[in-house]
């Protein structure tokens, strides 16, 4: 039976540790804010950053979807460089099986660019 908790040892220590960083991380700045007095908004921390509108008022005003409709088109495309990235450092052992797949890839993504550019979604007013 001792031979067992000898073995367990080091995962139960590990897991401890573990725990004690989450909360020295969780807790860490919380105490340093408060202590340093980075709470204190200003006109500059109220004012809307990227969005667009302000971040304090009503749920219910209207806001332009055009931001997030760009951003979400971002998002695609730069996923698009995640995806490509692994066939260009592997292009040569996917072989024509590879080139192929990654051709209907991009046609795919092309046609869906087409799209958007025809439906005026890149064109701000």
């Amino acid at each position: 039976m001792m031979a067992v908790a000898q073995t367990y040892l080091p995962i139960l220590v590990f897991i401890g540790i573990a725990i004690a960083f989450s909360l020295v991380f969780v807790a860490l700045p919380a105490v340093v804010a408060r202590l340093g007095g980075y709470n204190r908004p200003d006109e500059e921390k109220l004012s809307a950053y990227e969005c667009g509108f302000d971040a304090f008022s009503t749920a219910r005003s209207k806001f332009d979807v055009r931001f997030y409709l760009v951003a979400i088109l971002f998002i695609i495309f730069d996923l698009e460089v995640a995806f490509l990235f692994p066939y260009a450092l592997s292009h040569e052992a996917l072989g024509v099986a590879g080139w192929l797949s990654i051709v209907a890839f991009l046609t795919i993504l092309t046609v869906g660019f087409v799209y958007e550019w025809k439906k005026g979604a890149l064109e701000w007013e």
